[in-house]
């Protein structure tokens, strides 16, 4: 169904899809607002919001409330990344670039977590891994969103198109 396009052809479905798209996008707003309203890209601003800062008054993140964070987060970025990468399978892409897509915005998901603990409890250094895994998760997640509005927008391919047509002699000679 979605592999051939045939979701094309139901309103209903490219709604669906559609008003999930739009969630998603915001969902993408609010982190970076999120991200943005506690941190910059600049690393020393990821060491002084997880380490604290003496000259902000600001108290490290603690071990309860970095555990909160991690449990809320995996739970829902597998689920928004489980949702935007198996419908880029269907996005008529080279493989590799899907291949590449999902493992790279996976992989910046899972740093950016893991990062936050290495920031906080291993060493300031790792905030640099925090910066990148931000910035290459919100990268993906807004390929993978802009490429799925894409294929929704796209005229229906007739069924007929999805079809692989091989002349042979006989159908040759009668064009």
């Amino acid at each position: 169904y979605l592999q051939t396009g045939a979701y094309r052809l139901s309103g209903i479905m490219r709604l669906t899809l559609g008003c999930t798209l739009v969630f998603l996008l915001f969902m993408w707003a609010t982190s970076a607002l999120l991200y943005f309203q506690r941190m910059s890209l600049a690393p020393a601003s990821v060491v002084a919001y997880y380490r604290g800062s003496e000259q902000e008054f600001a108290a490290p993140r603690t071990y309860g409330s970095l555990l909160e964070q991690s449990h809320a987060h995996f739970a829902m970025m597998s689920m928004v990344l489980l949702l935007l990468t198996h419908l880029a399978i269907f996005i008529p892409w080279p493989v590799r670039l899907r291949v590449t897509l999902v493992i790279a915005t996976f992989g910046a998901a899972l740093l950016g977590e893991l990062a936050v603990w290495l920031v906080r409890f291993v060493h300031p250094g790792f905030a640099v891994l925090k910066v990148a895994s931000f910035l290459g998760l919100q990268t993906g997640l807004a390929i993978l969103m802009v490429g799925l509005g894409w294929h929704l927008t796209r005229k229906s391919v007739p069924a007929a198109a999805n079809t692989l047509q091989v002349e042979t002699p006989a159908t040759v000679s009668r064009h």
